[in-house]
């Protein structure tokens, strides 16, 4: 057998490419960059071993705080999840295919995604879920998007008390489409009934509602959705699935459509993702329903299995007349999130739930006794809510960091004249110890 090398030349005219493409020195191709962020060398350092990077790896992550008593939530909370989780996901069985059109090969992932339908729909009070999407956010605007499918309008009302991260998401995802938004103030953490009824007409095609709102305020909205539905409007209502366990389900209210982010059920808060996106609907909105959705069948035989229905891959790439331009789901994310129901089960998810109210009722006591502390709304919560403080949040935050507590979340970031504002959450991995600590540290620092 004979040896063949090959070998390759090549020339580089820089002029040529230049005159190509219309730039008279190879500085040119980067006039558009600013002055500031160029520079004349690039100081890059020799590679290194694999000990030495996994040495300097191991450095920069003891910088993080990962040891902070946490008191955060704003949407991201830190709830104690089950050993069985990590376990069960880790499994080789759900090692599978990206997405599951051959039922005879994916029979596993796709009872897994029809148990997580069931367990969602079970939860929000709906009819009909389906396979997930990215996160609250973008099912959000999900939401957003199919309310105005089936209306045909281009009118929205959106309560302030929805998440200011989400409605930012809102007008980024549409700044293109011709939609008009109108924000409706709270009126004392609420939404504000009178405001909504000047504001709601025969061009209004959704409202977005969010309960418990950023803020953690409870609110019955079921009279505010009625007057939603009298003007043929449809009602899409952000929800916290954790507090399901105790409050009124979004279908008991008459929502229309229910999204909300699924960190909750199961996943790490892991520094921003990835997390998990619910939405529910009626059965007689499902045709409008975003993403792929499984559903039981019987074979020829007779025997029970699973497959995709409704949501063909070609509707995905139909442009303008797509349901969806996200046409896939967080499948491993939302497999977390039913081993995580499925192991708790009713009562236990319940039980969470109690646990998360009765702490953060006894943490509302202890720090609003606390001089110059005050409730920035004085109003039923889950198991977050806002104060009001002598100074800054922000500079009160970066104290009690130095002490081991991340206190809260200073709503001043999305909200103007909020400055002094903090937001606080408690879930059941908050004990009445660490609540004490808090109040402790916060009253120093103040």
């Amino acid at each position: 057998m004979s040896h063949t090398s090959f070998a390759c030349t090549s020339s580089f005219d820089e002029e040529a490419m230049l005159q190509a493409v219309g730039a008279e020195s190879f500085d040119d191709l980067f006039s558009q960059i600013p002055a500031d962020f160029q520079t004349d060398s690039f100081d890059v350092a020799s590679g290194l071993s694999e000990m030495e990077m996994m040495q300097h790896i191991r450095k920069l992550a003891r910088k993080n705080s990962s040891d902070l008593t946490n008191f955060c939530g704003a949407g991201f909370y830190d709830h104690f999840i089950p050993a069985a989780v990590n376990s069960l996901t880790s499994r080789g069985e759900f090692f599978t295919a990206y997405t599951p059109y051959q039922p005879e090969a994916a029979q596993g992932t796709l009872q897994a995604a029809y148990e997580y339908q069931t367990a969602i729909a079970r939860l929000t009070g709906m009819e009909v879920s389906n396979a997930s999407l990215y996160d609250g956010g973008t099912a959000l605007f999900e939401g957003l998007m199919m309310a105005l499918r089936i209306t045909k309008r281009n009118r929205v009302l959106v309560d302030t008390g929805v998440s200011p991260i989400y409605r930012t998401m809102l007008r980024s995802y549409t700044r293109n489409l011709k939609i008009e938004y109108v924000e409706v103030p709270l009126s004392d953490g609420a939404a504000d009934r009178a405001a909504f009824a000047e504001q709601l007409n025969d061009q209004v095609g959704a409202v977005l509602l969010q309960n418990p709102n950023f803020f953690g305020c409870l609110d019955d909205l079921t009279d505010l959705i009625e007057q939603v539905h009298a003007v043929k409007a449809v009602a899409v209502l952000s929800t916290y699935p954790i507090a399901l366990g105790l409050v009124k389900t979004p279908g008991e209210m008459g929502a229309d459509i229910v999204t909300g982010e699924g960190q909750s059920l199961g996943l790490p808060l892991s520094f921003g993702g990835p997390y998990l996106g619910f939405m529910a609907t009626r059965k007689k909105l499902v045709r409008n329903m975003p993403g792929r959705i499984v559903g039981a069948t019987q074979d020829d035989q007779g025997r029970r299995g699973f497959v995709l229905t409704l949501q063909a891959r070609e509707q995905h790439i139909r442009r303008e007349k797509a349901a969806s331009n996200i046409c896939t789901n967080t499948q491993l994310c939302a497999l977390r999130s039913i081993i995580y129901l499925s192991l708790l089960g009713k009562q236990g998810f319940a039980d969470v739930s109690r646990q998360c109210m009765d702490r953060a009722g006894y943490a509302w006591t202890r720090l609003n006794a606390i001089d110059g502390v005050e409730p920035l709304f004085d109003r039923p919560f889950f198991n977050e809510f806002a104060i009001k403080l002598p100074k800054d949040a922000g500079d009160v935050v970066s104290d009690l960091i130095e002490e081991g507590i991340a206190a809260g979340f200073p709503a001043g970031r999305y909200y103007e004249g909020m400055e002094n504002v903090l937001l606080c959450a408690f879930t059941e991995k908050r004990t009445k110890m660490e609540i004490d600590i808090l109040a402790a540290k916060l009253e120093a620092v103040l």
